[in-house]
């Protein structure tokens, strides 16, 4: 498979802003990234508020749901419709329908219209990372672009830490409403700086939309997402349903996969999987989701009843984990930027992982906060060599332009390992704990545990000794087969990185000045000087 440098093949390499500008629009990138790895976080601290207002408890995880749906189906679209029309209007489309989805949700005055709202809330958010990457990917050449990609993955970290305490905060003192009216000031913001100082190439493709290949795409993401949602929960992993949407599932995607290569204008075209590193990045791109969220879904959890920590103290307590993502992430991109390599970050990454899950999956109902900090900080480091990475080399591996059919296709990855990193992990903690329920507290620890393995600090407070002790023994033995788990899935994203060819990244570094093209040495003093 072909793996030449193809970034700046096939269309023309679009001119730098200029440097005056170049702060203003990482600000306004960095503000467009905070919105769509905020709301979930500060929804999320919302819903018993939410839930006590507007009722419709039975429909509270479509709240969330519906949103995780839009975001998950429009990502490719909103990726290809930038290749074909032109970036700058298709990202700001995409915000703008973020804010009028965040408007409305604040408005909804019953549980229905708030899964409506949530929805177009989520096609707009499908655009808003997408956007982001593939505009870096347009401004930066490869060789600059990993310290600015870097910079994004620590605002996602940020996101995640700060998310639940801004939640919470907004709550407590404007109402729940204003969990989604923050939004509004923060997107006018980056919507003004995007249009005042956002200058690229306009295109115009005289090629037709895929509607058809759009539909099966859009069909087959979706019932992916529901049996990863449902299974083990709503549904049994058994039941005809679940069958039902697996079945539609593997149908859409086989028949999307089939149209793709006769389609004129394919929502993903398939010569991008042709290149050996966009492939194997997507994979570790997909293994990466699968094991960041399901260990941020699951850790606070063992905080809370085994560790005694409270709901605030235990987002607090994945600051080692983050923190350590955050400095890796940063520190990969400017070791990048430097030299042009990058192949050791997915190996350092790969190896890491495993080692920080596995040492995760030792802990129990003894061991203290101190220990299981400087696990979760090795699980930080291995993610922080990984998180941009994957999407560096992608972009590096396509032609200018496929440039955000490659960033839609490497989030949309992450996306979906996401979705079954969350439902896998969480069917096997759940039979876990039910299991060590039932053996160690007995038919009041099994009835405790019927409806759900996931108690509140509340609930947990409610019960006797005996069954409280034998809950956190149970959630000790939970995360120890999740965790276990996510070490041997991290194993092949370490066997992946193995594969990887170090290309050479385009764009002079910054002991070459004067190498390159008029236009990369453009591009390259305004980055350097937003620095």
């Amino acid at each position: 498979m072909a793996d030449t440098q193809a970034a700046g093949s096939g269309a023309e390499e679009p001119a730098g802003p200029q440097p005056r500008s170049v702060r203003v629009v990482l600000l306004a990138l960095m503000i467009t990234m905070m919105l769509a790895m905020l709301d979930n976080m500060i929804v999320g601290t919302a819903m018993p508020t939410i839930v006590g207002d507007l009722g419709g408890l039975e429909h509270l995880s479509w709240v969330v749901t519906a949103y995780t749906l839009a975001t998950a189906a429009s990502t490719p679209l909103w990726g290809k419709l930038g290749d074909m029309y032109g970036r700058k209007g298709v990202f700001m489309s995409s915000i703008v329908l973020f804010l009028i989805g965040s408007a409305l949700s604040g408005m909804a005055q019953d549980m229905g219209q708030l899964i409506a709202f949530r929805a177009v809330q989520g096609l707009g958010a499908g655009g808003l990372m997408v956007g982001v990457m593939a505009i870096i990917g347009d401004l930066i050449p490869p060789r600059e672009r990993g310290k600015y990609q870097g910079m994004m993955a620590g605002v996602m970290a940020l996101a995640m830490i700060g998310g639940p305490l801004v939640g919470g905060t907004i709550t407590d003192n404007w109402g729940w409403r204003w969990s989604f009216y923050i939004n509004l000031p923060l997107g006018v913001v980056a919507l003004a700086a995007i249009s005042a100082v956002l200058h690229l190439p306009k295109k115009r493709t005289q090629a037709r939309i895929d509607y058809l290949g759009a539909a099966l795409l859009t069909v087959g993401i979706t019932a992916i997402v529901l049996v990863t949602t449902w299974g083990g929960t709503e549904y049994a992993w058994t039941s005809a349903m679940i069958m039902e949407l697996i079945g539609i599932g593997v149908a859409a995607l086989v028949g999307f996969v089939f149209w793709q290569t006769k389609a004129a204008e394919p929502v993903v075209p398939l010569h991008i999987f042709r290149s050996r590193n966009f492939t194997l990045m997507s994979l570790i791109g997909f293994i990466t989701g699968f094991v960041m969220f399901g260990a941020t879904l699951f850790l606070p959890l063992y905080q809370q009843s085994v560790q005694k920590a409270s709901a605030t103290n235990s987002g607090l307590l994945l600051l080692p984990m983050l923190g350590a993502m955050l400095v890796t992430s940063m520190a990969a991109g400017r070791v990048t930027t430097n030299t042009g390599r990058y192949k050791a970050f997915p190996i350092v990454g790969g190896v890491l992982m495993v080692v920080g899950l596995y040492l995760m999956s030792l802990m129990d109902t003894g061991t203290s906060r101190f220990t299981s900090g400087v696990y979760m900080a090795v699980v930080g480091l291995g993610m922080g060599c990984l998180m941009q990475i994957t999407m560096l080399v992608a972009q590096n591996s396509v032609e200018m332009k496929d440039m955000g059919v490659a960033s839609s296709s490497t989030t949309l990855f992450r996306t979906l390992g996401s979705s079954f990193g969350v439902a896998i992990m969480g069917a096997l903690f759940n039979s876990r704990v039910q299991d060590v329920m039932a053996e160690r507290g007995g038919a009041l620890g099994a009835k405790v545990t019927e409806q759900s393995a996931q108690l509140d600090a509340a609930s947990l407070e409610k019960l006797p000794e005996a069954v409280a002790g034998a809950y956190r023994h149970a959630v000790s033995a939970g995360t120890h087969g999740a965790f276990l788990l996510g070490a041997g899935v991290a194993v092949l994203a370490l066997v992946a990185a193995l594969f990887v060819k170090e290309v050479p990244l385009k764009g002079a570094g910054p002991k070459e000045d004067g190498a390159g093209d008029g236009t990369d040495a453009a591009v390259k003093t305004a980055v350097v000087e937003a620095v």
